[in-house]
């Protein structure tokens, strides 16, 4: 295919909290950025849903401020999406909605990932599909609405994830990538293929299930939205932590991504399949053709310190309650965070997990608790780093993404860690790696690895701070001890 002069390419990511949109030229420059936000329903303890159409209208609002932004006269060579992952998204015969979407952090399915693991054997569905069963996963949300909600499962002609269903509205076509099919628990991982055995042994329909690309394949192109001009190629994309890596150069084995949004993500490329024997963490396809990826998750990153702003000081700017903690030294006297606000997935597959402060005292001022929450997140990212370190993989650098990427927060991560973190020239993370797939769809690259060479840059280094490495090291024992400490004094369910 030959490559256009020029043209932009879009990144559509449908995000947990809104739609983010950019649109970057054929050099990785930003020509125009815009955001679109949407509620989150909670409708019971543990549940997190959202309406389908709110990813829809957002993601309209949002093409046409870039379009705006960059001039009407600006070419739209390709589109990528990328978006949270997980949710489900079940429609009906005539593709309406059935019900809320079902997302990545509801907690409701314990019973329905216990009976997956019961009917297939844990050893074997990790042996298929590179991961055991967790509550944020799709497969066990498609169990629940079986045994909670049968009309609702009854109607069921068509399922999709986020990014999936604004890419039917925006195109017409029914299609998915095998990075975000890999978070279902429905995908041969290591064949980039639906899995008949666990369909089988699950009971469920394979035709429900949309076809399989790779994440720069062209999905469809764009028709009847007013927002862009039709024909224009989309990219099947990929889920949201994917997209990440890719929009901050992690096209092969080499440095981690560390993702800090609401979630926290070390995502590291592998040259091959493998999976950790336990599935403390994922094993995923990632967005590059032939590539995999292993990804550690812990639920509650970004999210951990939006909670404590929200609920101590909501007029608070984020700035000055990070100010107040650079006031403390690290390990903050002795005061630890447990950050499992949400449940955990990594390295404890928990979905009744639950937060806590520890070594407590009079000294401590809200800012100790701030820079408590900073570290506390910063050891869940280590756990993850060294399950990632057990599969073989060489870790020596990061590159960082996300709303937290950012002042002492990475002095923080980067000393915990014991690695240099990089931040790249542009931070616009799942986005900006969904703009360079839809840019190989639409032909302004010849491939990921062209893209990521031509537009991803490094601009500065967050190097370990050697004194406080030292401190870190102490205390990460301390940190490793919380939740086994934690679980024998949690409330049960009766």
């Amino acid at each position: 295919m030959a490559r256009p002069s020029g043209g932009l390419t879009v990144g559509l990511d449908v995000g947990t909290t809104g739609v983010k949109g950019i649109a970057i030229g054929p050099d990785g420059a930003v020509a125009a950025v815009a955001e679109e936000g949407y509620p989150l329903s909670t409708p019971q303890v543990g549940w997190s849903e959202q309406d389908p159409e709110d990813w829809w209208q957002a993601s309209r609002a949002v093409l046409a401020r870039i379009v705006d932004t960059a001039g009407q006269d600006a070419s739209i060579a390709g589109i990528g999406l990328s978006g949270q992952m997980h949710g489900l998204v079940a429609l009906d015969a005539s593709d309406r909605v059935i019900r809320p979407a079902i997302l990545w952090n509801d907690q409701r399915t314990g019973a329905e990932c216990a009976e997956i693991e019961e009917r297939i054997g844990l050893e074997r569905l990790i042996a298929l599909t590179g991961n055991r069963a967790l509550t944020g996963f799709t497969a066990p949300k498609l169990l629940w609405l079986r045994r909670h909600e049968p009309a609702s499962y009854a109607r069921i002609e068509r399922v999709l994830l986020p990014k999936d269903y604004v890419r039917l509205r925006l195109t017409g076509e029914w299609a998915i990538d095998v990075a975000d099919a890999s978070g279902t628990l429905l995908l041969d991982v290591a064949r980039r293929t639906w899995s008949a055995d666990v369909l089988d042994a699950l009971e469920l329909p394979a035709a429900w299930l949309p076809p399989v690309l790779e994440s720069p394949e062209v999905s469809g192109r764009t028709r009847a939205c007013d927002e862009v001009a039709d024909g224009i190629p989309v990219a099947a994309g990929a889920g949201d932590c994917a997209a990440a890596a890719i929009g901050v150069g992690i096209d092969r084995p080499g440095p981690l991504s560390i993702t800090m949004g609401t979630s926290g993500v070390v995502f590291a490329a592998l040259p091959t399949y493998e999976h950790d024997a336990l599935a403390r963490v994922h094993a995923f396809c990632h967005a590059v053709p032939g590539q995999w990826h292993a990804m550690g998750v812990m639920l509650s990153a970004a999210g951990s310190l939006q909670w404590l702003h929200d609920r101590l000081a909501p007029d608070v700017p984020f700035e000055q309650l990070v100010a107040e903690a650079e006031a403390w030294g690290p390990g903050t006297e002795g005061l630890l965070f447990a950050p499992y606000l949400a449940g955990e997935r990594t390295p404890h597959a928990d979905p009744s997990a639950r937060g806590a402060f520890t070594g407590l005292e009079l000294r401590h001022d809200r800012g100790a608790l701030v820079r408590g929450v900073l570290e506390g997140v910063a050891f869940g990212l280590r756990d993850s780093l060294e399950l990632v370190r057990a599969l073989g993989v060489p870790v020596d650098r990061a590159r960082a993404s996300g709303g937290g990427a950012r002042g002492l927060w990475l002095r923080i991560v980067a000393s915990v860690l014991g690695i240099p973190i990089e931040l790249t020239a542009v931070e616009e993370g799942s986005a900006y790696g969904a703009a360079l797939l839809g840019g190989v769809a639409g032909g302004l690259f010849a491939d990921v690895s062209d893209a990521v060479a031509r537009c991803v840059a490094v601009r500065e280094t967050v190097e370990p701070d050697p004194a406080w490495q030292a401190v870190y090291e102490d205390v990460y024992p301390r940190f490793g001890a919380l939740y086994p400490a934690l679980e024998t004094v949690k409330e049960r369910e009766p």
